[in-house]
């Protein structure tokens, strides 16, 4: 089934010690390009998350943020360190008093001076904190990877009904043809006729030589099986389960060159008339494949 490659999805897990939560957000984008935004003291976990995001989501840009609080925090040590308070609040009074200024010197005052006042976070329990944010991912993604299905399932239908337009006109077409190479035979054997005011005898072998260059000169024989080659592969990159966006792009691109073909081998009214609807059916399709993972 066809996918989008826009969404949204969020999880939330905790145990005793972590409560983690995770927002997964992708867009349209070429490539499988993924930003995570998270707590410095856990980026060693980043090749984890990416991995286990790579497996589910295969095209799009995929933004992820997690944010983790401490349930119990007994894992931080604060530090203070002594003798440089002891030579800040030294500094302070010395200065007080060659200002002459009527303050006492407080622990305010110390506190704010740097490197005063260290804290320290014990170090994780790796499997158990991993174990934590896994699963809050994995909710994540599950929510996530079902709005790009729903979406998709609607891009799936639009896209099949307006292929179905195309291959309608097709058929149109390729009926069509040969019916132009008959007028325009009638056509110039009419106006032969009149140029010549039935005054001469007219030379049948010159005028189907006439006909059979032109026929040839119009065939577009090649451009409909090639047409119909493509719809049918497109039919087939609908219902297939892979990454298939790449694919339908180049698909369209290659539809659009043959109707162009088309459109220019073409003097017909009738044909010009169905190869401005087709393009632009084809142009809607284009515009719905570029969400397509």
């Amino acid at each position: 089934m066809l996918m989008s490659m826009t969404g949204f999805g969020r999880g939330e897990s905790s145990d005793d010690t972590y409560n983690f939560t995770v927002e997964v957000k992708s867009l349209n984008h070429r490539y499988n390009d993924i930003i995570i935004k998270m707590p410095k003291h856990i980026n060693y976990m980043e090749e984890n998350i990416n991995k286990m995001i790579r497996k589910r989501v295969r095209r799009g840009r995929v933004e992820v943020y997690i944010d983790l609080k401490y349930i119990n925090d007994n894992n931080v040590n604060v530090n203070v360190d002594i003798p440089l308070a002891t030579a800040y609040k030294e500094a302070l009074e010395n200065m007080r008093d060659n200002l002459n200024i009527d303050e006492d010197i407080n622990i305010n005052h110390i506190i704010k001076m740097p490197e005063v006042v260290k804290t320290e976070r014990k170090k994780d329990d790796e499997n158990k904190i991993w174990s934590c944010l896994k699963e809050a991912l994995d909710e994540a993604l599950n929510n996530l990877i079902n709005m790009r299905c729903k979406e998709g399932e609607q891009i799936f239908n639009d896209i099949t009904k307006k292929t179905m337009n195309i291959k309608n006109m097709i058929e149109e077409i390729e009926k069509r043809a040969p019916i132009v190479v008959e007028e325009y035979r009638e056509k110039l054997e009419k106006r032969v006729g009149e140029l010549l005011k039935n005054q001469y005898e007219l030379d049948e072998n010159k005028l189907a030589n006439e006909v059979v260059f032109f026929a040839d000169k119009s065939s577009i024989d090649e451009e409909v099986v090639r047409l119909y080659s493509h719809v049918d592969q497109l039919f087939g990159c609908l219902n297939s389960n892979e990454s298939v966006g790449r694919k339908l792009d180049f698909l369209i691109q290659e539809m659009n060159r043959e109707i162009n073909t088309i459109g220019s081998k073409s003097s017909d009214i009738a044909i010009s008339r169905l190869v401005v609807d087709f393009k632009s059916e084809l142009e809607k399709i284009r515009e719905q494949i570029q969400n397509v993972e």
